[in-house]
């Protein structure tokens, strides 16, 4: 039977790994389509039609035809979809949606940034790396200051914030950025990777592959 989602993306990519563990805690199985961003693949009219950024991850509901952009309006339209990790009422929706937003705002460019430069991808003085060092630690101190006496960031179980934010702190050893400086969120990490279903970032091939 044809997977109903299909994944465009690389592993290497933060907001496509936070897709794909959502699909794989949801037990969602997916097609995987790899996107060649090194030979400029992501930038031409087929992607392109289908992502209009240009970027990654892109996801494919085939039983609607839609094509979505964006990890956190990808992941929304999951929970919508498939019932799962949206939050139990309204009001713990509104809360996933402000740390959705609190990610993007204040902890994922720093952190990505920070993985980017110290992994030699990109270059950079001193100086903004120590910046983008700086930021994310901000960031995950606000963090960690929330999770104090909570399992989860909103509600009694994990919900798509919980993903959202873990794909981004999962990449803080390549950051340069020390957990155990953060003790409620280094526990909180490890109920997420207790989850059935729970894929480390970076499971994606590096080829496409149909769904299981």
């Amino acid at each position: 039977m044809t997977a109903r989602f299909e994944l465009h993306g690389i592993t290497f990519s933060g907001p496509t790994n936070k897709v794909a563990l959502m699909l794989s805690l949801a037990g969602e199985p997916f097609d995987y389509v790899h996107v060649n961003m090194m030979s400029g693949e992501h930038k031409q009219p087929p992607h392109l039609a289908k992502q209009r950024y240009g970027q990654v991850p892109l996801l494919v509901d085939r039983n609607n035809g839609r094509h979505l952009c964006q990890s956190a309006a990808i992941l929304e339209y999951l929970a919508d979809m498939t019932g799962k990790f949206g939050g139990a009422s309204l009001d713990e929706r509104l809360q996933i949606r402000e740390w959705l937003y609190w990610d993007f705002d204040r902890l994922a460019g720093p952190l990505y940034r920070a993985r980017v430069i110290r992994l030699g991808i990109r270059q950079a003085p001193p100086e903004v790396l120590e910046d983008a060092t700086n930021n994310a630690k901000a960031a995950l101190t606000v963090l960690d200051g929330h999770l104090a006496g909570r399992s989860w960031i909103v509600g009694d179980g994990a919900t798509i914030a919980d993903i959202d934010l873990y794909g981004v702190v999962a990449y803080a050893d390549q950051a340069g950025i020390d957990l155990s400086a953060y003790p409620n969120v280094s526990a909180w990490t490890k109920r997420l990777e207790a989850l059935p279903g729970f894929r480390a970032p970076g499971f994606l091939p590096q080829e496409s592959k149909a769904a299981a």
